[in-house]
């Protein structure tokens, strides 16, 4: 269909395309799981294979780091050589991963192959949501298919706990990363028959240099937080941010020199693009950070079993689903930065109830709270994803899907980092002075490492040694819990601020009406099966 301006109307995604966006699923879904489903995992797996602390931060995150790192190198390979061949070449990679993580022997074994899992899921998600751009050219279908996704990442982050609590019943703690086996061989059978193939072969290789810098700045930066966690501010954990800092400051100068960027820094002169992606990494922060330490509270403070913390966890399911699902409904009925900045200053509110739990009885404080977070903070993470996209130019499309992705996965991984390592400072500076007299330097030391060690080590200890203990443990904890509660709730109406100040005209985008000369090159881009 033509109109007298020379433009075609967009076609409308028919019912393979949205099969198609149900097998996208699985890989979304998958690689949010696996930022979460450790955390239920951690007491089982610290008493099995014994980390320290600065280990369990990298058993944890490192996964996310590396997929933070290689997701734009690889936005750009997938360009190259196909979307949908590198989805599936990730996809038997990261099953591959996924069992040698299950039987993993040792913390260094376990944390190399945490992350291959994230090279590998870095070849996932950039796939997923361009070949989503390309699958669903209707704005009105597109915004849906983007709000989609959005969800199903975010259902992957909660119900990882739910499914890892489950298998954590049934089997040992390694079988939560078996999980991704049958899930990627299913990918690798139904990709090729409704999955198209996208590619665009001018695209240069991806420079190899600024690879190595976007990895190295960002590696950097967050071995300097765990450092200052695990033993405070030295001359290690100094250098270690700076030389991140300043790796990613050459990184981002070098962007601007080279002809084939792996950033184009262009897109930032968009003023929607830069400030939905700072948004959006700092939302998922929250989300990520504060619910990594609400599951070691359900496990560790209140003495759940797996399974029974995994079925506290359906509330908090049901708080980001509704928030996450239904933000893109409200978009068009109210105005956007409204939308946004109500969202987060409902989180707010859940941060404060969270802040309130003092001790193993306020079981259903944390649960609200922390469902109450999901809520508010919905909406940006759902609708933050499609203001990044959106916002650029068609030609650009695929680098702001990368962005948006790496931006996600970023700030999940920070939270965790960040949100996990404030609580760990102080849980450590709050159990130095509630240590009951008498005991072991060794056992005050090993106590220190993580709430999960000090539980360890109480059973070793005389009955009314380990339950003083174990008692001034979880006081301490609570205590870092609380802190990072408040911390958060501060920074959540500080951007509740910002979005009703920077996006008070922001308009969802659609993308343009197809032209005859964009129609033909699609014809030519997009080989289909």
């Amino acid at each position: 269909m033509s109109t007298d301006t020379g433009t075609t109307t967009p076609p409308r995604a028919t019912r393979k395309e949205w099969l198609g966006l149900a097998v996208l699923a699985l890989p979304t879904v998958l690689i949010a799981m696996d930022l979460t489903v450790l955390h239920l995992a951690l007491p089982t797996l610290t008493a099995d294979l014994r980390p320290g602390n600065t280990e369990l931060l990298w058993i944890v995150d490192i996964y996310g780091f590396l997929i933070a790192g290689f997701l734009i190198p690889m936005g750009a390979i997938g360009d190259r050589i196909g979307r949908r061949r590198l989805l599936l070449i990730g996809a038997v990679a990261f099953g591959a991963a996924s069992a040698i993580s299950a039987f993993a022997v040792n913390p260094a074994m376990l944390i190399a192959a945490r992350a291959l899992l994230g090279i590998a899921g870095s070849t996932l998600m950039p796939s997923t949501l361009s070949l989503i751009r390309v699958m669903f050219q209707d704005p009105k279908q597109q915004g849906a298919a983007i709000g989609a996704w959005t969800g199903f990442f975010g259902l992957g982050t909660v119900i990882g706990p739910l499914v890892g609590g489950t298998f954590l019943e049934l089997f040992w703690w390694g079988s939560v990363f078996l999980l991704g086996v049958p899930i990627m061989v299913l990918l690798v059978v139904l990709g090729p028959l409704v999955l198209p193939e996208y590619r665009d072969e001018s695209v240069a290789r991806p420079d190899l240099l600024s690879v190595i810098m976007s990895v190295v700045g960002i590696l950097g930066l967050i071995f300097g937080l765990k450092r200052i966690a695990a033993d405070g501010l030295s001359l290690e954990s100094g250098l270690a941010i700076a030389v991140g800092l300043a790796v990613g400051a050459l990184f981002i100068s070098r962007q601007g020199r080279i002809r084939q960027p792996l950033i184009d820094l262009s897109l930032f002169r968009n003023k929607l693009f830069g400030t939905a992606l700072g948004m959006l990494v700092l939302a998922t922060l929250l989300s990520a950070g504060l619910q990594f330490l609400v599951m070691q509270y359900l496990q560790l403070v209140r003495g759940l079993d797996p399974i029974q913390a995994g079925l506290w966890t359906l509330p908090i399911t049901l708080g980001v689903m509704i928030g996450a699902m239904g933000g893109p409904t409200l978009a068009g009925r109210m105005k956007l930065s409204t939308l946004l900045s109500g969202g987060l200053v409902v989180s707010a509110l859940g941060m404060v109830l969270l802040a309130r739990v003092s001790g193993p009885s306020d079981l259903f404080l944390a649960v609200a709270g922390t469902a109450v977070i999901g809520l508010g903070l919905g909406p940006m993470i759902s609708l933050g994803t499609g203001l990044i996209v959106g916002a650029a130019p068609p030609e650009r499309a695929g680098a702001a899907s990368a962005m948006a992705a790496t931006g996600t996965e970023l700030g999940s991984a920070l939270g965790v980092a960040v949100i996990g390592s404030v609580g760990f400072a102080v849980y450590r500076a709050d159990l130095a002075d509630r240590l009951p007299e008498g005991l072991p330097a060794s056992v005050g030391t090993a106590a220190k490492d993580t709430l999960a060690a000090a539980a360890d080590v109480a059973r070793t200890l005389p009955a009314a040694d380990g339950s003083r203990l174990l008692s001034v443990a979880r006081e301490a904890f609570v205590n870092g819990l609380q802190t990072t509660a408040i911390v958060g709730a501060v920074l959540a109406v500080l951007l509740a601020a910002a979005a009703a100040t920077l996006l008070r005209t922001a308009r969802m985008p659609g993308p343009p009406p197809l032209t005859e000369a964009d129609d033909a090159a699609n014809s030519l881009e997009k080989v289909d099966n």
